[in-house]
């Protein structure tokens, strides 16, 4: 018997999308488990039992400081080192919403070589407020993006406050853009509310040089079936969501490790 891939749904103080992350997994026919980050810190769970570690969405610490910058500060000092040897070993890491901000304000996402400053982060919305809505997503075909192989676009939702990616784009190449926002005829400029907040180039998520890290503001795991969609009663619902080929693509690649 095929052992099923394991992955780890990071939670702390704050976190609310863990239990779609689960699901979406499991549907897909993973294994997922539910850690606390302070169950990593003491040991008590090895990272290295898992394939695939997920940053789901949420707000962290109540996004004091700036939006999930103290479980990236944990993660950056009291993990650093494990996870670094996660990614070289060849494992995926996912971050959703919050998990993205979590991931780039640690230097995870881009990569940051010790010392080496972030050069971009996550802030405020254009519009000033929570942006809850759904949104198109044109993805990159060009990215080596595992988490996006043969996907086209999706219609996923967003809900997020600190969502616009802002600073120095140099530190990502085209290729580590996986989804950008764009209308629903595909104009990848339309401006708001199709990206909806303000991010630059309209990234919606982006991936490093290997495509097994990847973190996108919008939530695929809360597209996973066909009825999710807010229109589906006019249209009629498909079997899956737009979002749920991220998890499948991810338990088919972890199944390889």
């Amino acid at each position: 018997m095929v052992n099923k891939v394991k992955v780890l749904v990071l939670r702390g103080p704050g976190t609310n999308c863990d239990g779609e992350a689960v699901f979406a997994f499991e549907q897909a026919g993973a294994t997922a488990t539910r850690v606390h980050i302070n169950q990593l810190i003491r040991k008590e769970i090895s990272l290295f039992d898992f394939q695939i570690m997920v940053v789901p969405g949420g707000f962290l610490y109540g996004d004091d400081i700036a939006a999930g910058k103290v479980l990236a500060n944990e993660l950056k000092v009291k993990l650093g080192e494990e996870v670094a040897r996660f990614i070289d070993d060849g494992r995926l890491i996912l971050g959703i919403c919050n998990g993205f901000q979590v991931l780039v304000k640690a230097g995870i996402l881009p990569r940051l070589k010790k010392g080496e400053p972030q050069r971009l982060t996550l802030t405020n919305n254009d519009s000033g407020k929570f942006e809850c809505r759904w949104v198109y997503l044109n993805v990159n075909r060009k990215s080596p993006c595992v988490f996006t192989k043969g996907m086209e676009r999706m219609y996923i939702p967003v809900a997020h406050g600190e969502g616009k990616i802002a600073g120095d784009l140099t530190a990502i190449t085209d290729k580590n853009i996986v989804v950008t926002y764009m209308d629903e005829k595909g104009n990848q400029s339309a401006g708001y509310p199709w990206n909806p907040n303000g991010s630059m180039r309209d990234i919606a998520g982006i991936c490093d040089d290997s495509g097994r890290v990847f973190a996108l503001m919008p939530h695929p795991e809360r597209h996973i079936r066909g009825t999710q969609h807010p229109q589906w009663t006019r249209f009629g619902a498909k079997k899956h969501g737009d979002g749920f080929p991220v998890f499948q693509n991810a338990v088919k690649y972890a199944a390889t490790i």
